[in-house]
């Protein structure tokens, strides 16, 4: 209900935008949910994480997309990433049918909880396939990680370098993912000190990066980087990539 005590619809984001009827993230003890509205029109948003205000300029489109229900235009992030910038209230007036129909597929999980209330369980998590995804940015953090959790992936987060050599200090994953410029330590020094340890010696890893120059690339060869990935990238390409070295992996 709104403080006026109205009914408000109430849906899962990434129902509306066409990704899932559900979360793929396991629950916390509580799960954010957004009021936005647009004129007199309103809607109730549950989402996987508030990560807070920030004032950005709004570009438009162009007129290829100007027409694409909700999608008010593109931004650009401090850290470089680019954003997509939409209308909710929007995207529900147009796909909001659509979108009670994906959640109602999974009526129970719709906050990432099965009916007994536990995590679904996942084919990562019966496979032991997890990637490690390290980068400074939280945006491109949180997009991996659902596209890699939409694939059936467990997926594991860190911040830069010495944020992943702490979680590697536990259970190791399968395949890590890492960026080049980050602080306290690079992807390059990371990846140092993965083939100086013993234990993670034969840890694969996957370079992302924008830096596409034969001096970065083959500085990386050099250090021991399994594959060399420049942005952009097909997700496909990433998919075939992660599930070679975990095959390879399972035959040796």
């Amino acid at each position: 209900r709104g403080h006026d005590g109205d009914m408000l619809p109430f849906y899962w984001l990434g129902a509306l935008t066409g990704e899932s009827g559900a979360s793929a993230e396991a629950p916390g003890r509580t799960v954010p949910v957004v009021l936005v509205h647009s004129a007199a029109q309103r809607v109730a948003l549950l989402v996987d994480d508030v990560v807070g205000n920030q004032e950005v300029v709004v570009k438009n489109l162009g007129p290829q997309l100007s027409r694409v229900p909700g999608l008010a235009g593109i931004s650009m992030l401090p850290d470089g990433a680019l954003v997509l910038i939409y209308n909710p209230v929007a995207l529900a007036a147009v796909h909001g049918e659509d979108a009670a129909q994906r959640m109602a597929a999974r009526p129970a999980d719709a906050a990432g909880l099965t009916s007994a209330g536990t995590p679904p369980s996942d084919q990562a998590s019966t496979r032991g396939q997890t990637v490690l995804v390290v980068d400074d940015s939280i945006t491109v953090r949180r997009v991996t990680q659902r596209f890699l959790a939409r694939n059936g992936y467990t997926v594991q987060l860190a911040k830069d370098g010495i944020d992943a050599l702490e979680q590697l200090q536990g259970a190791l994953p399968d395949v890590v993912l890492t960026d080049i410029e980050m602080p306290r330590m690079d992807g390059f020094d990371l990846t140092r000190n993965i083939r100086a340890d013993a234990r993670t010696l034969h840890l694969p890893v996957i370079m992302i990066t924008s830096r596409i120059a034969d001096k970065h690339r083959n500085y990386a060869e050099e250090l021991g980087v399994d594959h060399y990935l420049g942005k952009p990238y097909s997700e496909d390409d990433l998919l075939a990539l992660i599930g070679s070295y975990i095959d390879r992996r399972a035959t040796h």
